[in-house]
């Protein structure tokens, strides 16, 4: 089984690409698991909520791979909430730390904030994405994990990532 997270500041397209590659290759898409208990929270998140976090994630990757499919789409992964961790708390779950090494993911797509940032209750940084896609793209290199860098507002960009999914 291949898997392929896509990764990025918020409001870069990643769910809108995740939906579209996970029909196009009929392959199941792991959503965003924070979206889901966020939306069902009755209070402000804080640092805690996002051990529970990262754990709905994990959980829902593993259900989904129970079927063994040949391509796994994720609309995030334990990186996202890693960074978010690091930069509004300055500090990260010891949970999120071991499962990210744990994890394996043979492509990341990194999402350049090239798109026009959108209002979605959940998001918090309309005016920093591109120091955020920093910060995404230095640990991604700096732990050696496979990606391809996307600009979603490239007319190539869908052709560019079916390229580097043959390559996996």
């Amino acid at each position: 089984m291949k898997k392929i997270v896509l990764t990025g500041p918020e409001s870069s397209g990643k769910t809108t690409i995740a939906q579209r590659l996970a029909i196009d290759f009929n392959a199941p898409l792991v959503t965003e698991f924070a979206r889901t208990y966020l939306d069902l929270l009755k209070r402000p998140y804080d640092q805690s909520d996002l051990k529970k976090i990262a754990q709905g994630q994990v959980a829902a990757e593993k259900k989904a791979a129970t079927t063994n499919p040949p391509l796994l789409i994720c609309d995030t992964d334990l990186w996202t909430i890693l960074i978010w961790s690091e930069e509004k708390y300055g500090k990260v779950d010891p949970y999120i730390s071991k499962k990210i090494k744990e994890q394996k993911t043979d492509l990341y797509l990194l999402l350049r904030p090239t798109l026009p940032w959108t209002y979605d209750p959940q998001r918090e940084n309309p005016n920093d994405r591109n120091r955020l896609f920093q910060i995404y793209q230095n640990k991604l290199r700096a732990h050696q994990q496979p990606y391809l860098e996307i600009d979603p507002t490239d007319e190539n960009f869908y052709r560019k990532i079916r390229i580097g999914l043959a390559q996996v």
